[in-house]
């Protein structure tokens, strides 16, 4: 996607909708301070770490390097995005490849689960919603094929040597 400027971006909402997608994969922290309100809310962050987990663009941006860090290759591709008013919606895959180990987290901010990296590729249908105030994401949620992910990352039916490197890689994830 070509770069767009910030007029440009905050004159549309559906532009602004499908910048964030992109941002996820490869914005920097300027991209984020850009797209997202300094109150925006993500309802979908209760399995993220901690950082991901505050208002505004800061919130935002530690929930991209948190997928950036697992998922090499992270790229989105939009099928389609429409617009209700301040309300956006965006139909979109999700890929990349799992190099390094994933962690997902309690209500209470500590380390649940935790994969070890597969190494395999994976393409997952996601739909984001989000409400936009003065020009920026003020409030985002999602629907994800996590299923679909776990499949094709063979984390479930997980094989007994798999579950052992899970346990490994959760106490690794809990020490750091």
């Amino acid at each position: 996607m070509a770069a767009t400027s910030s007029s440009a971006v905050s004159a549309d909402p559906v532009a602004v909708a499908v910048r964030s997608i992109h941002a996820m994969a490869d914005g920097d922290r300027a991209d984020f301070d850009s797209l997202y309100h300094p109150r925006a809310v993500d309802r979908e962050n209760h399995l993220q770490p901690p950082p991901s987990r505050v208002p505004g663009p800061a919130g935002f941006y530690a929930t991209a390097l948190w997928l950036r860090a697992a998922f090499a290759g992270l790229h989105y591709d939009i099928h389609h995005a429409i617009a209700d008013g301040n309300l956006v919606v965006v139909n979109s895959t999700m890929n990349g490849r799992h190099v390094a180990r994933w962690a997902v987290y309690t209500d209470g901010g500590v380390v649940d689960t935790a994969f070890p990296p597969t190494n395999k590729t994976f393409a997952i249908t996601q739909s984001h919603w989000f409400r936009i105030e003065d020009g920026q994401i003020i409030e985002h949620w999602a629907n994800r094929d996590d299923l679909g992910m776990a499949r094709q990352l063979s984390w479930i039916p997980p094989t007994p040597a798999y579950l052992v490197k899970m346990a490994r890689a959760k106490r690794r994830a809990k020490r750091s």
